[in-house]
């Protein structure tokens, strides 16, 4: 029989990655629901819906005139009772210099220290309700209270609104966001040792195809208890999300990295073959003769694996044409290109 033509690569050292898969959700740092704290009309909405707004931007604004016209009144209330307060506070001091030459009753005295403190107290309430009337006119302009993006308008010009339960518009936070995801509790201990270095552990954000990574992030901090009912516990981390990619409350896939193992033998995923019991690889030999060994595979990625035992660094391995190989077979082997740089997708090694 003629040698078989199959094609082959050259198990090598590189670099990759050890990492924890899990299902996550975008969560955004803050989201708000923009409501009035005054009764009243609403006669302005000045966002336009998806726009992104900085705090402070001024979204909307209530008629201010019912706190106007409270505010002119608690004044004139404020500069009567302040004409009362000086007025009596100058019969006290006649009375305080008549007292001691016993040209008045005691009695007239402390009343009048009385009416004097009666009328402070009105101006205090005065002055309170001119603040409170001030603070109310201020709430008719209703502004931004964090960086956000916008959604749809809720409630349009012209209708009146209740305070602290007419929801006006909600606001979300886009950058920085996070996303929260959970592992199982077998994993955790590794994750905390891994993460007690303080420099946060890597995270990677894929779709749900797990073909495209949204963002790069790093983990933010662990949940303090398990879920008794799952065995799970919930991570955070934080991403810059500058390009907008993840979205809030979207589901994505989280990559947690542990650590990254260097100087390993690598060899391609397309090479490693799987039977009821065991895995193996077609090695070709330096008489152009093949062998399956069994190998140990360690970390995976998405086109090469770690081999823990089982070939070295510099063999060849088969990863076209195995159907047609048999033990001891002579082969043509042609060697493939280059070998590929570490990858950071699952492969058969499979993410931890």
């Amino acid at each position: 029989m003629p040698p078989a033509g199959v094609v082959a690569a050259r198990a090598h050292l590189g670099n990759i990655g050890v990492y924890v898969d899990a299902l996550g959700t975008v969560v955004p740092v803050y989201t708000v629901n923009v409501l009035s704290r005054v009764d009243g009309e609403l006669i302005h909405v000045l966002y336009q819906e998806g726009q992104v707004l900085h705090q402070g931007d001024l979204l909307a604004e209530v008629d201010p005139r019912p706190f106007q016209t409270q505010l002119t009144q608690f004044q004139g209330a404020l500069v009567r009772d302040q004409a009362l307060l000086a007025n009596a506070r100058v019969d006290l001091a006649r009375y305080a210099a008549l007292l001691p030459k016993h040209a008045i009753p005691q009695q007239i005295y402390a009343t009048q220290q009385s009416l004097v403190a009666q009328y402070e107290g009105n101006v205090k309430s005065d002055e309170g309700q001119i603040q409170s009337a001030e603070l109310n006119i201020s709430y008719c302009r209703i502004t931004s209270p964090i960086n956000g993006r916008v959604g749809l308008r809720l409630v349009d010009p012209g209708n009146v609104i209740t305070a602290n339960s007419t929801p006006l518009a909600v606001i979300t936070q886009l950058t920085p966001t996070t996303v929260v995801f959970t592992i199982s509790e077998q994993r955790l201990p590794a994750v905390r040792q891994k993460s007690r270095a303080g420099t946060g552990l890597p995270v990677d954000a894929y779709d749900t195809m797990m073909k495209t990574v949204l963002g790069h992030g790093r983990l933010l901090t662990i949940d303090n208890q398990i879920d008794p009912t799952t065995g799970t516990v919930r991570l955070r981390a934080t991403f810059p999300n500058t390009n907008g990619a993840l979205y809030a409350n979207q589901f994505v896939n989280a990559r947690l990295q542990l650590e990254e193992r260097r100087n390993v033998v690598l060899i391609p995923n397309v090479a490693i073959q799987m039977n009821g019991t065991a895995t193996y690889v077609w090695v070709v030999q330096p008489d152009n003769t093949v062998v399956n060994r069994p190998v140990k595979l360690g970390a995976g990625a998405a086109l090469e694996s770690q081999v823990l035992s089982g070939v070295k660094a510099g063999e060849l391995v088969v990863t076209e044409g195995v159907d047609r190989l048999r033990p001891g077979a002579k082969v043509r082997a042609e060697i493939s290109g280059s070998a590929p740089p570490p990858q950071t997708g699952a492969g058969p090694g499979g993410a931890l």
